[in-house]
């Protein structure tokens, strides 16, 4: 399939498509691009109600402009040689994009995506700071979602006397773990709702349903993490 930015007249055809009423797989299909550009493009850009083409590529355009040069003290992912800075800033994009539709907010996601693609895989704020182009607020929160979910943690940078912030090769196995456990947390709380309304009454089923979804989802979850970093500990200890 064709890459690279979506242009002007791809934007006014994705709008045509969903003035006609056609699916998002109808109209990637006929762009030659993935469903997903599709809707990332249309859910950052009014929805499939509210898409105009015009001010969507304003806003790329208000993006783009937006950018500046990362110093060499920054992030190195778009500043590594070999890389094409622009087909990494896309790559950053799209990732922000699919973690933003699996729940995290736009900040968070795009802090997150910044650790991946830096190579040291540990920034400060500051680094994020300049990076992102945003105030030191909204990366003190971002951060701080991130580290609650497990997914980040904090390291005290003694030389510079200030916080690093790191990314560990099993980061998605601790917040996997994280909402596993939150899942079992509310299977115990639907099961105590359950006994509090009482089993037989209608509202004590729905509880009780409640309960033993989250409960088996919980467990299978931490089962499976488990069984990930076994295979992945293994995995690494033979590559040595």
């Amino acid at each position: 399939m064709p890459g690279g930015r979506l242009t002007h007249q791809d934007r006014r055809h994705i709008a045509r498509g969903l003035a006609e009423g056609l699916t998002y797989t109808e109209i990637a299909r006929s762009l030659q691009r993935p469903i997903s550009t599709i809707t990332r493009e249309v859910a950052r850009n009014g929805g499939a109600g509210g898409y105009r083409a015009d001010q969507a590529q304003q806003a790329t355009a208000g993006r783009a402009r937006r950018r500046r040069p990362i110093s060499s003290s920054g992030p190195p992912a778009t500043d590594a040689p070999g890389r094409d800075p622009h087909a990494v800033r896309d790559l950053e994009e799209q990732f922000t994009g699919a973690m933003t539709e699996a729940g995290l907010s736009r900040m968070t996601a795009r802090v997150l995506t910044c650790m991946y693609t830096a190579d040291s895989g540990s920034l400060t704020a500051a680094e994020l700071v300049q990076h992102l182009q945003v105030s030191p607020a909204s990366i003190s929160k971002a951060v701080g979602e991130l580290e609650q979910q497990g997914l980040i943690r904090r390291d005290r940078d003694p030389r510079r006397r200030r916080d690093r912030y790191v990314i560990d090769a099993d980061a998605w196995v601790q917040g996997w773990i994280v909402s596993a456990r939150r899942n079992v947390t509310m299977a115990d709380l639907a099961r105590k709702g359950a006994e509090i309304v009482g089993a037989t009454t209608p509202a004590g089923a729905r509880l009780k349903d409640v309960s033993e979804f989250f409960d088996h989802v919980g467990r299978h979850m931490i089962q499976a993490a488990e069984h990930w970093r076994q295979t992945s500990m293994s995995r690494r200890t033979i590559s040595r």
